[in-house]
């Protein structure tokens, strides 16, 4: 799916072009300013996104969201009413996320809290924070007992690749409107859960066999954002 997003996106834009260029010339007169015009700046990336991320809850709330503005931009009903249809969608959306996600995961989510909570207990776990910024940490040849990230209107990045892991270990991630990337040596084994409003936690490891003599358990909490774990920078 990364190589498809930039084609889905580069193929919008040259639309977008061929409609400035035609209106320009005299080809034809489409209005690309209609009521309501500023929407697509919601619905065209979510609706890409819905295609191309893992992810889809968001994209699919932001979609509804951005059809829901244009039918009020439209005349359709009022602005009143459609922030409080989006609200409503919000709140369905979100309850049907929290459904599933204890439906499917409930073992899984289960086994990890237990385990987050008795080996959060160890004090040397690392903090890495970024509040309107970034911050990039790489592991070389370092003992790593686990860590705590924060992204506020930014990003984390570890890279635990070339790290020690002695032991199974913990990560809490937050994220909160921002993101953490989380990059982890194939010989480990990665079991996660996570509770998000409008996000998610993404693995995209190419070898997610899951086969390793020690596990990181991560504890992924947040909203409008993504916790994502691979095994490639």
């Amino acid at each position: 799916m990364n190589k498809v997003k930039p084609i889905i996106w580069g193929i919008a834009i040259i639309t977008l072009g061929v409609i400035f260029g035609g209106n320009a010339i005299g080809l034809f007169n489409f209005n690309v300013f209609f009521e309501g015009w500023w929407t697509l700046f919601i619905i065209v990336p979510s609706a890409i996104s819905l295609i191309t991320e893992k992810g889809r809850m968001a994209s699919l709330a932001f979609l509804a969201a951005g059809v829901i503005l244009l039918l009020a931009a439209q005349n359709v009903f009022s602005y009143d009413a459609a922030w409080k249809v989006i609200l409503a969608v919000a709140l369905i959306l979100f309850g049907i996320a929290m459904i599933f996600g204890t439906i499917f995961h409930s073992k899984s989510n289960k086994e990890v809290a237990e385990k987050v909570k008795k080996l959060g207990e160890n004090g040397n776990m690392d903090a890495h924070t970024a509040i309107f910024s970034g911050s990039d940490k790489t592991y070389k040849k370092e003992v790593f007992s686990g860590a705590n990230l924060v992204a506020v209107f930014g990003g984390v990045d570890i890279d635990l690749r070339e790290a020690i892991i002695e032991k199974d270990t913990v990560i809490r991630a937050c994220a909160a409107f921002g993101g953490v990337n989380i990059v982890v040596p194939n010989d480990v084994r990665v079991k996660s859960k996570s509770c998000f409003f409008f996000g998610g936690i993404a693995d995209e490891r190419k070898d997610a066999s899951n086969k390793g003599k020690h596990t990181i358990y991560v504890d992924a909490t947040g909203g409008f954002g993504g916790v994502t774990i691979t095994d490639r920078k």
